[in-house]
């Protein structure tokens, strides 16, 4: 039995490319819960920021008005600890560097020049130097292998941890 089969607030964290989106959309989808990307929180059209007590607020309202959700993305400054205490089930992907690049270059083909479903509009999705250096090094720092550890410890009775193809295919096949 996986903590995600009678979970109605779900976090999934994860590094880039590691199909957190697609699997929040689908447990969203699944279980009928409202959901929120936090890239789409994150990014204003044309990839400008938004600002970080506007974004954090955007979350906390999310999470005053709904009871049970989805919540897709790390951003610490957008009411983490409170996703994490709040979660019945906490995913981390923890998917290696190839397997995310394979990932993101498989996305942006899909949907170069647009802007994807779990973006907000008028970013479109793209794959420059810029992401590569976060695809592949910044995004990947010890620091945040270390939160996930962190995290996983702290919450282990409701955390669960993908880092293999297979794992994460049967986990996700159980919980849909």
């Amino acid at each position: 039995m996986s903590v995600l089969d009678h979970a109605s607030r779900i976090a999934i964290l994860g590094y880039s490319g590691s199909v957190k989106s697609t699997l929040a959309t689908r447990l969203a989808s699944s279980h009928s819960l409202p959901s929120i990307h936090l890239d789409q929180v994150h990014w204003l059209p044309g990839w400008v920021e938004c600002d970080s007590q506007e974004a954090a607020s955007i979350v906390n309202d999310f999470l005053n008005l709904h009871d049970a959700w989805v919540i897709e993305g790390n951003y610490p400054g957008m009411a983490f600890e409170r996703r994490l205490e709040d979660a019945d089930a906490i995913v981390i992907l923890d998917v290696n560097r190839l397997t995310c690049l394979y990932r993101a270059i498989r996305r942006w083909l899909s949907y170069r020049n647009t802007s994807r479903p779990d973006m907000t509009e008028g970013c479109p999705e793209k794959l420059d130097a810029e992401f590569l250096i976060w695809l592949m090094r910044k995004g990947r720092s010890r620091e945040r292998a270390q939160r996930y550890r962190a995290i996983s410890k702290q919450y282990r009775d409701k955390c669960v941890i993908y880092s293999k193809n297979a794992e994460f295919r049967r986990a996700l096949k159980s919980a849909l």
